[in-house]
């Protein structure tokens, strides 16, 4: 290998590249894809433990009920509402809409406000509802 290429790089990578507010969404909705997954192994959990008794029950939704299992909970509540706006969001491009610059850029924007929003409007109405 001459020296010419090895200071070349192998393909254009994150410092070659600037982020702009597609390729972030696009990013993050892999990222809360896979949050899910494992965000979906609590809900089991939880149902598990409601088939398996009162105390086991009581005992984990004592767990959830934490300051940690609240904020891993509201995790799991915005990774589920996020990835699902990033879903519409790549539905609305399967069907040949939103393929415009300055489009996708305000739909990318949007998916991140959304979700925030939706997530905080979902944790009121459930603290509404429950007290």
């Amino acid at each position: 290998m001459t020296d010419v290429t090895r200071s070349r790089p192998l393909s254009p990578h994150l410092q070659i590249y600037k982020p702009i507010p597609t390729m972030v969404m696009s990013i993050v909705h892999r990222i809360t894809g896979g949050a899910l997954y494992f965000g979906t192994i609590l809900v089991a959990w939880w149902l598990i433990a409601a088939a398996s008794g009162e105390a086991y029950y009581d005992w984990v939704s004592w767990l959830f009920g934490t300051l940690l299992g609240k904020l891993v909970l509201f995790g799991y509540t915005w990774a589920l509402v996020h990835h699902m706006l990033g879903g519409l969001r790549h539905f609305t491009w399967d069907l040949g809409y939103g393929y415009e610059k300055h489009f996708a850029t305000k739909l990318a924007k949007a998916t991140i406000v959304g979700s925030v929003a939706l997530t905080v409007l979902i944790w009121v109405v459930g603290y509404l509802v429950r007290y």
